[in-house]
């Protein structure tokens, strides 16, 4: 993969913080750090995306319906039961 050459400014706070993560040894120098930072933040972006998406599909799936929690949580008791009944 070719790379690019980029200068960017922080300020003193932000440059001591990058030294900090170097120096500590989580990173052989502030360029990985920052291609590190740009990576988790490529990845959050598309976590979010899935996200926006499936909410998207869901606005579209229809008329929302009322969620009976004892429905559930009955049902999950009978095929437990039934389970039981089975392995007998």
């Amino acid at each position: 993969m070719a790379t690019v050459r980029k200068t960017i400014t922080l300020t003193d706070q932000q440059d001591d913080w990058i030294k900090a993560q170097v120096e500590g040894g989580h990173y052989t120098n502030d360029s990985e750090y920052i291609r590190d930072l740009i990576r988790r933040e490529q990845e959050r972006g598309a976590e979010i995306e899935v996200i926006r998406s499936a909410l998207i599909e869901g606005e579209k799936s229809g008329k929302p319906k009322r969620f009976d929690v004892n429905a559930k949580s009955g049902r999950r008791t009978a095929e437990v039961t039934s389970r039981k009944a089975a392995s007998r």
